[in-house]
């Protein structure tokens, strides 16, 4: 699995570790940067001002925390594959939540045989 990452908001060059140049990337201008994407056949292009003025900003989407019991080898299987075994938890009740979902897009009710 994936090792956790940090989410983080980076202003300026300060800060940044790695590899980059940020302090070159800081100083290409807006056609430096068009001509590269341009000449790139992976990227994605650039999209219009109007399409971020059209453009409707979601807030992230949190998590919520709860106190969940669960049977100790449940938890332990999880534990065992290292760190980010709550993402794991999250995935798995994805998972589980998508499969059972209505055609309208509401889960349907569990009843108990």
């Amino acid at each position: 699995m994936p090792a956790k990452r940090k989410r983080m908001v980076r202003s300026g060059s300060k800060g940044r570790r790695g590899r980059t140049d940020w302090e070159r990337v800081d100083r290409q201008t807006d056609d430096e940067i068009a001509a590269a994407v341009a000449g790139d056949p992976d990227a994605a292009p650039l999209l219009p001002a109007a399409w971020f003025r059209a453009a409707t900003p979601l807030p992230p989407l949190t998590k919520q925390g709860v106190f969940l019991r669960l049977d100790p080898d449940v938890l332990a299987w999880f534990k065992a594959g290292g760190p980010g075994y709550q993402t794991r938890i999250n995935q798995a009740l994805r998972v589980f939540m998508q499969a059972h979902l209505g055609r309208a897009g509401t889960a349907r009710a569990h009843r108990k045989a």
